[in-house]
Protein backbone atom coordinates (compact mmCIF):
# COMPACT_ATOMS: atom_id res chain seq x y z
CA UNK A 1 0.00 0.00 0.00
CA UNK A 2 1.60 3.33 -0.63
CA UNK A 3 -0.14 6.10 1.13
CA UNK A 4 2.52 8.86 0.01
CA UNK A 5 5.82 10.00 -1.34
CA UNK A 6 7.73 9.79 2.16
CA UNK A 7 6.84 6.02 3.38
CA UNK A 8 5.58 3.07 1.68
CA UNK A 9 4.53 -0.07 3.05
CA UNK A 10 2.62 -3.80 2.59
CA UNK A 11 1.01 -5.83 4.65
CA UNK A 12 0.54 -9.44 4.10
CA UNK A 13 -0.89 -12.25 6.41
CA UNK A 14 0.54 -15.96 5.70
CA UNK A 15 -1.19 -18.30 8.38
CA UNK A 16 -0.16 -16.60 11.68
CA UNK A 17 2.49 -14.17 10.84
CA UNK A 18 1.85 -10.99 9.54
CA UNK A 19 4.48 -9.88 7.01
CA UNK A 20 4.93 -6.02 6.73
CA UNK A 21 7.73 -4.43 4.88
CA UNK A 22 8.09 -0.77 5.20
CA UNK A 23 10.46 1.45 2.60
CA UNK A 24 10.87 4.89 3.76
CA UNK A 25 10.31 7.45 6.86
CA UNK A 26 6.87 7.77 8.32
CA UNK A 27 5.65 11.21 8.91
CA UNK A 28 1.81 11.64 10.60
CA UNK A 29 -0.26 10.73 7.38
CA UNK A 30 1.80 7.74 6.90
CA UNK A 31 1.71 6.31 10.15
CA UNK A 32 -2.54 7.08 10.60
CA UNK A 33 -2.88 5.30 7.15
CA UNK A 34 -1.19 2.15 8.75
CA UNK A 35 -2.20 2.37 11.86
CA UNK A 36 -5.65 1.90 9.91
CA UNK A 37 -4.59 -0.87 7.62
CA UNK A 38 -3.47 -2.61 10.55
CA UNK A 39 -6.46 -2.18 12.18
CA UNK A 40 -8.36 -3.62 9.46
CA UNK A 41 -6.44 -7.03 9.25
CA UNK A 42 -5.59 -7.49 12.93
CA UNK A 43 -9.56 -8.04 13.68
CA UNK A 44 -9.40 -11.03 10.99
CA UNK A 45 -6.35 -12.39 13.53
CA UNK A 46 -7.66 -12.06 16.77
CA UNK A 47 -9.43 -15.60 17.18
CA UNK A 48 -5.21 -17.48 17.68
CA UNK A 49 -2.03 -16.25 18.76
CA UNK A 50 0.19 -14.43 16.40
CA UNK A 51 3.01 -12.60 15.47
CA UNK A 52 4.56 -9.76 13.21
CA UNK A 53 7.43 -9.38 11.40
CA UNK A 54 8.16 -6.23 10.37
CA UNK A 55 11.31 -5.87 7.37
CA UNK A 56 12.33 -2.03 7.06
CA UNK A 57 14.40 -1.16 4.12
CA UNK A 58 17.07 1.55 3.34
CA UNK A 59 16.51 4.35 5.65
CA UNK A 60 13.45 3.74 7.44
CA UNK A 61 12.43 6.41 10.70
CA UNK A 62 9.85 7.85 12.39
CA UNK A 63 8.46 10.82 13.30
CA UNK A 64 8.15 11.83 17.10
CA UNK A 65 4.76 11.98 16.33
CA UNK A 66 4.78 9.05 14.00
CA UNK A 67 6.64 7.07 17.21
CA UNK A 68 3.68 7.77 19.06
CA UNK A 69 1.42 6.56 16.97
CA UNK A 70 3.08 3.54 16.40
CA UNK A 71 2.65 2.50 20.36
CA UNK A 72 -0.87 2.93 19.65
CA UNK A 73 -0.45 0.30 16.69
CA UNK A 74 1.45 -1.68 18.98
CA UNK A 75 -0.73 -1.88 21.58
CA UNK A 76 -3.92 -2.83 19.56
CA UNK A 77 -2.12 -5.34 17.64
CA UNK A 78 -1.34 -7.10 21.35
CA UNK A 79 -4.95 -6.14 22.87
CA UNK A 80 -5.36 -8.57 19.75
CA UNK A 81 -3.68 -11.53 20.26
CA UNK A 82 -0.10 -10.38 18.88
CA UNK A 83 2.39 -12.43 21.14
CA UNK A 84 6.12 -11.29 19.60
CA UNK A 85 7.57 -8.95 16.78
CA UNK A 86 10.67 -9.77 14.61
CA UNK A 87 11.90 -6.56 13.26
CA UNK A 88 14.40 -7.18 10.27
CA UNK A 89 16.69 -4.04 9.52
CA UNK A 90 17.96 -4.10 5.85
CA UNK A 91 20.27 -1.53 3.94
CA UNK A 92 19.99 1.31 6.34
CA UNK A 93 22.06 3.97 7.45
CA UNK A 94 20.35 4.97 10.16
CA UNK A 95 19.77 1.09 11.66
CA UNK A 96 20.87 2.06 15.19
CA UNK A 97 19.01 5.45 15.25
CA UNK A 98 15.89 2.50 13.49
CA UNK A 99 16.88 0.28 16.55
CA UNK A 100 16.57 2.26 19.60
CA UNK A 101 13.04 3.84 18.15
CA UNK A 102 11.26 0.63 17.72
CA UNK A 103 12.91 -0.79 21.22
CA UNK A 104 11.50 1.89 23.12
CA UNK A 105 8.00 1.23 21.49
CA UNK A 106 8.10 -2.44 21.97
CA UNK A 107 8.93 -1.88 25.72
CA UNK A 108 6.56 0.47 26.60
CA UNK A 109 4.38 -2.20 25.26
CA UNK A 110 5.54 -5.18 26.85
CA UNK A 111 5.96 -7.37 23.94
CA UNK A 112 8.59 -9.90 22.81
CA UNK A 113 10.75 -8.43 20.06
CA UNK A 114 14.09 -9.48 18.59
CA UNK A 115 16.39 -7.60 15.58
CA UNK A 116 17.73 -9.51 13.07
CA UNK A 117 19.43 -8.53 9.64
CA UNK A 118 17.72 -11.37 7.63
CA UNK A 119 13.99 -12.45 7.18
CA UNK A 120 14.73 -16.24 7.13
CA UNK A 121 16.17 -16.33 11.28
CA UNK A 122 12.98 -14.02 11.82
CA UNK A 123 10.28 -16.18 10.56
CA UNK A 124 12.35 -19.05 12.42
CA UNK A 125 12.37 -17.10 16.15
CA UNK A 126 8.59 -16.32 15.30
CA UNK A 127 7.65 -19.72 14.56
CA UNK A 128 9.13 -20.60 18.30
CA UNK A 129 6.93 -18.49 19.77
CA UNK A 130 3.80 -19.47 17.51
CA UNK A 131 4.51 -23.33 17.72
Amino acid sequence: MQTQEIGVYTIERQSNILFIDIQGAFNDTVSEQYHQDIKIITEQMSDVPWASLISFQDNSLFTPDAEQKLVETTEYRVDNGMIAIAAVIINSAHADILQMQLQRVYQRCCIKFNFFSDIKPAQNWLDSFIN
